[in-house]
């Protein structure tokens, strides 16, 4: 695991080019603190930050190939990279390292770019071959590991976070206002766009070459569903629990301690009970005081059942508050989930014991673990009904309070799947938001976004259509970001066992009624953990990461931080303040729950004042 940095020079002078290779990697110093290394030529300049896992020794990049003519830098792993090492053997390639960072070298020299889709991991990397003067990059599928360029037509730049790119020169700070909006709704951009300008996001599943001042994309893989009607729930309940044993036996494997997160979900239960089997490991859950919050109460009672190691850390309000700005930081663009902030605390945690761990993003969105992928089954009948007694019903919903019972099933009743499921339980409704904006930043329609989605799996059922939407937006952009950007900020490496190729595979062939059914969400999954696992630990409901967040800014010293920053210069170029600090009171009189709509707008305030005023 490490972080890169790297870029095509417009400089002649190699001392300058150095300079500034190093100050990049040095920004992103947490990404791999073990060691560094660089690549400066007369064409490109690499850089890398180690964090060593796997070949000890000998695993330090830039790594290059037999006669020096291609040079290499990877973050990330990849879990196939034994088989594949006999196979390049086999075709006359010398390996000086067990690294799989080198086969990936070997195997893009060897096929090209194409090598990726036959990468089983979590991976960006870049390739320069000094020879046809031709950089190669690629990213994993799901999006795992960040790669972020930077081109404004004179300068091209790489690096794993975009935090790198203000040490270049060449780079142009800018803030991409236009998609202000689109975070309001979404808490993210779910595009390859970014909040800076001229900064994008190598989409997941792609791979480029660059050459003669040309960039290429193309597209390797996409998920498409390959439903599989024949089997029965109790084969795929078999399938899966094959699957995710190999899955979590390879995510495993490494030169230093394991440990895994553990939760009061299925997800992480299952995969520290794989893990157990065959190794001694740590555990580690992070709470809260208000044990309404908490799941420290399970996560320590699941623990002893299974015999693990359990490390635990209540988190305090003071401290949430406090590592706010930091957390915004880490992030390269503003993300409000609260859950980060928890997971901040928890990846701090695990890194005081070990330098990997396991745990369960994914699983929710492969097998249909929403609450929300419901929808669609319990508005089937409703939709029968004639579009104007819906339209009737939308208005009326419209008119109830946020919380009450009937007012998302009515607003949604006469809504098709495109109009309604922008992503699970956005922010701001479109109209809100523009409320909520200065009238000088334009706002489309958020659905434009997710359209095209939609459209890609245009004969699948809603639910499908929703998990596929939700595996391309809300995962990649979201949960995989807080994934990677919080373990990192503490030099943890994250591994996602559930977010496999192999269980990808099997994920989509399960017929709907095996993912959710209207009183159940992972069916197949938890009947699979369920062979593992105590019933009640595999039934366990999803409850996300909660935190007291709701509760806490209703307290007079938050609240009183919050309404300081909603005053301040900064909110007032981009908000509307009148408005902002109404949601604000309004919480805190107990009149509407608007914890998630506050701390959008409070992020944001973060996020541009460590990146546009106090950098």
């Amino acid at each position: 695991m490490c972080g890169f940095v790297g870029f095509v020079n417009n400089e002649a002078d190699k001392i300058k080019n150095e300079q500034t290779i190093h100050d990049m990697a040095d920004k992103i110093i947490h990404r791999g603190p073990d060691s560094d290394g660089y690549h400066v030529d007369d064409d490109v300049s690499l850089g890398f930050r180690r964090l060593s896992i796997m070949d000890l020794e000998g695993g330090d990049q830039p790594i290059y190939n037999e006669d020096g003519t291609c040079v290499l830098v990877f973050n990330g792993e990849i879990y196939n990279h034994n088989e594949l090492r006999e196979e390049l053997r086999l075709k006359g390639h010398v390996f000086k390292t067990h690294t799989d960072s080198e086969v990936v070298l070997h195997g893009v020299e060897e096929y090209g770019p194409a090598f990726a889709e036959r990468l089983r991991g979590m991976f960006a990397f870049l390739v320069w071959n000094t020879k046809t003067k031709t950089l190669i990059g690629a990213r994993d599928i799901f999006g795992i590991k960040p790669m972020f360029y930077y081109d404004d037509g004179k300068s091209l730049l790489f690096t794993s976070e975009i935090k790198a790119f203000l040490a270049h020169p060449d780079f142009v700070k800018e803030l991409n206002r236009d998609r202000i909006p689109d975070y309001l709704c979404f808490e993210y951009i779910p595009s390859n766009e970014t909040m800076f300008k001229n900064v994008y996001k190598t989409k997941p599943g792609t791979y480029f070459e660059y050459k003669d001042g040309e960039m290429n994309f193309s597209e390797y893989f996409r998920f498409e569903y390959n439903i599989d009607n024949f089997k029965s729930l109790e084969e795929w309940e078999n399938i899966i629990a094959d699957t995710f044993r190999d899955s979590a036996h390879r995510h495993s494997l490494a030169d230093v301690e394991v440990g895994c997160f553990l939760s009061s979900g299925v997800d992480s239960s299952y995969a520290v009970k794989e893990l157990s089997k065959e190794m001694d490991i740590k555990t580690f859950s992070v709470g809260y005081a208000e044990e309404k919050y908490s799941e420290l109460s399970y996560a320590e009672d699941y623990a002893k059942a299974v015999g693990v190691d359990i490390f635990t850390k209540k988190v305090t309000a003071d401290e949430f508050f406090d590592v706010a700005p930091i957390v915004q930081y880490y992030m390269d663009e503003p993300l409000p989930n609260p859950s980060a902030i928890s997971l901040y605390y928890l990846t701090k945690l695990a890194s005081k014991q070990v330098k990997v761990v396991l745990s369960g993003e994914g699983a929710d969105e492969l097998f249909g673990g929403y609450y929300y992928y419901q929808d669609p089954l319990e508005l089937a009948n409703y939709q029968k009904l004639p579009l104007f007694i819906r339209k009737i019903g939308a208005k009326i919903g419209k008119m109830m309070p946020e919380g009450k019972r009937g007012k998302r099933f009515l607003t949604r009743g006469a809504q098709t799947i495109e109009q309604y499921y922008i992503r699970n339980n956005y922010n701001f409704h479109s109209d809100e938001r523009n409320l909520v904006l200065n009238p000088n930043i334009p706002a489309k329609d958020p659905s434009t976004l997710t359209k095209p989605f939609f459209d890609e799996c245009k004969g699948e059922d809603d639910v499908t259509r929703m998990q596929y939407v939700d595996i391309n937006t809300w995962l990649v952009h979201d949960i995989l970001v807080k994934a990677d950007r919080m373990s990192m900020a503490n030099s943890l490496e994250l591994r996602v066992p559930f977010l496999d190729l192999e269980m990808a595979k099997v994920a989509l062939s399960i017929p709907t009624k095996y993912r959710v059914n209207r009183e159940r969400t992972k069916i197949a999954l938890r009947g699979a953990a369920l062979k593992q696992m105590p019933e009640k630990n595999a039934s366990m409901p999803k409850k996300g990461f909660l935190t007291p967040l709701n509760d806490w800014l209703k307290q007079d010293k938050y609240y009183n931080q919050v309404k300081e920053k909603f005053n301040s210069d900064v909110a007032k170029e981009f908000f509307n303040i009148d408005y902002i600090v109404k949601l604000l009171n309004d919480h805190k009189d107990g009149k509407a729950h608007n914890m998630k709509k506050i701390w959008t707008v409070y992020s944001f305030i973060l996020w541009y004042e460590n990146y546009f005023v106090n950098a």
